[in-house]
């Protein structure tokens, strides 16, 4: 019985492990996203003379941006973006470990619940 209770509370450890992993690959993709499209605004900026006039959306309104300013706050916001990437991954790599060693015992006590089993079947016959 107590196998039975072992076995109930790893499977829930593994669920909930699952859960944060799912979470963690969706802000992954997010963060992505937001980094796909800061590089495209980065590449543009470039394509840009000095003295071009750039607007920042701020709300309904657009206010005049210096050029100089707009590329160092997109340059930002990419190394913010990189940065939480990889604590995601890492984050991702340890939860994927963590959740394969429960698994590994998972199937380690059904094994070892069905060979005891077969035992038994055997035994009584």
């Amino acid at each position: 019985m107590a196998e039975a209770q072992k076995l109930q509370a790893l499977s829930d450890d593994y669920q909930k492990l699952q859960g944060e992993l799912s979470t963690a690959v969706e802000a992954r993709e997010k963060l992505e996203s937001q980094q796909q499209e800061n590089t495209t605004v980065q590449k543009e900026f470039a394509l840009l003379d000095d003295d071009a006039t750039i607007y920042k959306q701020i709300g309904p309104v657009l206010l005049k941006q210096d050029k100089t300013e707009a590329v160092m706050a997109v340059n930002g916001r990419l190394d913010f973006i990189n940065k939480e990437i990889e604590r995601f991954e890492k984050q991702i790599a340890e939860i994927q470990d963590k959740s394969e060693g429960l698994k590994m015992e998972i199937i380690q006590i059904q094994s070892a619940a069905q060979q005891a089993q077969q035992a038994q079947v055997q035994a009584a016959a």
